[in-house]
C-alpha cells in the first residue's frame, strides 16, 4: 500500500493518495481543487488516480471531487446519508457510488469501510481502511475528514453560524456526541488522518501534528472525554470561532458541483485609466504588503496582502461580482490558485502597480502610530478604538476604550462610528487592522492604524481590560 500526504498551509487543508502498487491505482481522500498535485504524485509513483473519497460536503474550500472525475475519469464516493436537502446535486453525470454507513468498496487490495459520523454535517462519513496487501484482516487507519481532528472534533454550528440554518447547532452537536461514542469504540492501534489541522475554522483547538491514532485521542483528545451527552453539547458549542460567511457559499457550490476549471488562463492585464471602471464593476483586491499600502495606494481599493488572501477573501470580497487584482506578475499565479480555492472563479483583470504609480492613482495614504504614541488621545476619547480582532481574543483581553467590530463583519458593521473625529484600527499584531484600515478609509473615514496592535499596547505596560473586569495595573498587560 502506499499512502501520500497533501497539506495546503493557506486553508489547513489535508488530502490523501492511498495507493494500491499491486493494482497500479490509487484514490484521493478529500481532493483539494488544485488536482495537479494529486496528478504529479501518481505519476512520480506509476498510478493511475481511479477514484475519490469524499468525507462530506465541504464548507472551507471548493472540493476537487468533480474536477478529477472530470478530467481523468476518477470514480466519486461520496455520502448518501443525511437528509435530503445534503444529497450531491451534481455526480450523476459521473461515475459514482453513494455511500451508506456499512457499505464497503476495494481498490486493488485495499479496502475502505464507510462509517455514518453525523454532527459537523449530517452526511458526514468516515472511511475505515484496511491493507490486505499484507494479508491484514483487521483494519488500519480512519479517514475522520472533519469530524475527528488532532486534538478536537468537528463543530457542529457551521450550518447555523454560516448558512443560517437555524436550530442545527444542537442537533448536530447531539449527533455529534453518539458519533464521537462510535469512534470511542473502535481499536486504539489505527491511525487517524483528519482532513484539518490548526487554523482551520472547522474546529476549535486543533493540533498541529499531522495525524495520531484512536487511541492517543481516546486518551488526550478533550472532546472525546465526555460521557455525558448534554455536557458534550454545552462544551461542544461554547467558544467557537467565528464561522466565515463565504463557507454558506462552498456548501452550495461544492454540493451543486463545482465550475470544472481545466487549464484556465490567468486573467488580462488591464490599463490603469479603467481603474474608476473596475471599482464600479466589482472589488480591487490590493496584494500589497500593509507598510507599502499605507505610503501610497489607489482610493478605493481593499487591501489583502497576499499571504491573507486565503484567510479573509472570503469574509470581505463580494461573491456575485467580479474581483480585480493589483498585483506583480510574481503573485499573480498563487493570487487565482488561493482565490479559485475558496471559489472566487470570477478574477477579471489585474493591474499592475508600477502602471497605477505612474498614472497618480496611488496618492491615498494613512498613518501608522505606536500604543505609547495612541494611548492619550484613546483615553481622553480624542479618537476612537476599533478592536477588530476574533470574539475569543476580544474575551481574553482588549484595551478599555475599545469598540469590538470584527473584521469580517466590519463591512456591514460601519453604523454607529463616531464620524466626528478620527478612528483608530487595532488587531493583535497590525495586520489584520491594516485591511481594516482599508475597509473604513472607503467608508470616508479618517484612519489611523495601531501599529504593533494590542502585542505591543501589552508589551508597553499600558490599560488593558480583563475578563475579570477592568485594570488600569501594568500587571494587567501580561494577556
Amino acid at each position: 500500500m502506499l499512502l501520500r500526504y497533501f497539506y495546503d498551509r493557506t486553508l489547513a487543508h489535508a488530502s490523501y493518495m492511498v495507493g494500491c502498487q499491486r493494482a497500479k491505482k490509487a484514490l484521493i481522500v478529500d481532493p483539494g481543487r488544485d488536482i495537479d498535485q494529486y496528478l504529479g504524485a501518481a505519476k512520480r509513483e506509476g498510478m493511475e488516480i481511479a477514484a475519490v473519497a469524499e468525507t462530506h460536503i465541504h464548507a472551507d474550500y471548493v472540493s476537487g471531487a468533480r474536477e478529477l472525475a472530470d478530467r481523468v475519469g476518477a470514480k466519486l464516493y461520496v455520502s448518501d446519508e443525511g437528509p435530503d436537502d445534503w444529497k450531491y446535486g451534481y455526480v450523476a453525470k459521473y461515475d459514482h457510488h453513494l455511500c451508506k454507513d456499512g457499505d464497503r468498496f476495494q481498490l486493488g487490495k485495499i479496502e475502505l469501510q464507510v462509517m455514518h459520523t453525523p454532527g459537523h454535517t449530517p452526511e458526514s462519513i468516515s472511511f475505515v481502511l484496511t491493507d490486505h496487501g499484507g494479508g491484514a484482516d483487521k483494519p488500519m487507519g480512519i479517514f475522520t475528514g472533519d469530524f475527528v481532528f488532532v486534538g478536537s472534533i468537528g463543530r457542529p454550528d457551521l450550518l447555523e453560524e454560516a448558512a443560517g440554518m437555524k436550530g442545527t447547532a444542537e442537533m448536530g452537536a447531539h449527533q455529534l456526541f453518539h458519533s464521537a461514542q462510535k469512534f470511542r469504540e473502535l481499536p486504539d492501534h489505527m491511525q487517524m488522518w483528519p482532513a484539518h489541522g490548526a487554523g482551520s475554522a472547522c474546529g476549535k483547538g486543533l493540533g498541529a501534528i499531522p495525524s495520531s491514532t484512536v487511541g492517543y485521542e481516546k486518551l488526550f483528545n478533550p472532546a472525546l472525554q465526555f460521557d455525558d451527552e448534554e455536557e458534550f453539547v454545552k462544551y461542544i458549542l461554547a467558544d467557537q470561532p467565528e464561522a466565515p460567511k463565504y463557507f454558506a457559499v462552498m456548501k452550495r457550490v461544492n454540493k451543486e458541483g463545482p465550475t470544472v476549471l481545466g487549464d484556465q488562463p490567468l486573467p488580462p492585464h488591464v490599463e490603469a485609466d479603467l481603474l474608476d471602471a473596475a471599482l464600479k464593476d466589482g472589488t480591487v483586491v490590493d496584494l500589497s504588503e500593509p507598510s507599502q499600502y499605507a505610503e501610497g495606494h489607489a482610493a478605493g481599493t481593499l487591501n489583502i496582502p497576499a499571504g491573507m488572501l486565503a484567510s479573509w477573501a472570503g469574509w470581505l470580497v463580494d461573491y456575485d461580482k467580479p474581483v480585480y487584482l493589483i498585483a506583480g506578475n510574481d503573485q499573480l499565479p498563487e493570487a487565482v490558485r488561493v482565490l479559485n480555492k475558496i471559489g472566487v472563479d470570477h478574477v477579471k483583470g489585474v493591474f499592475a502597480p508600477k502602471d497605477l504609480t505612474a498614472a497618480g492613482a496611488m496618492g491615498q495614504t494613512y498613518p501608522n502610530a505606536t500604543p505609547e504614541q495612541l494611548a492619550d488621545r484613546i483615553a481622553s476619547g480624542k479618537v476612537s478604538l476599533l478592536d477588530v480582532r476574533g470574539q475569543g481574543e476580544w474575551n481574553t483581553g482588549h484595551i478599555p476604550q475599545a469598540e469590538h467590530r470584527f473584521l469580517g463583519k466590519l463591512p456591514d458593521n460601519l453604523a454607529g462610528i463616531d464620524r466626528s473625529k478620527p478612528v483608530v484600527a487595532q488587531c493583535q499584531s497590525g495586520r489584520r487592522s491594516a485591511i481594516a484600515t482599508s475597509v473604513l478609509q472607503n467608508a470616508g473615514l479618517e484612519v489611523i492604524n495601531m501599529a504593533g496592535g494590542f502585542g505591543a499596547w501589552s508589551e508597553a505596560g499600558l490599560p488593558v481590560d480583563l475578563p475579570n473586569g477592568a485594570c488600569d495595573s501594568v500587571a494587567c498587560a501580561s494577556v
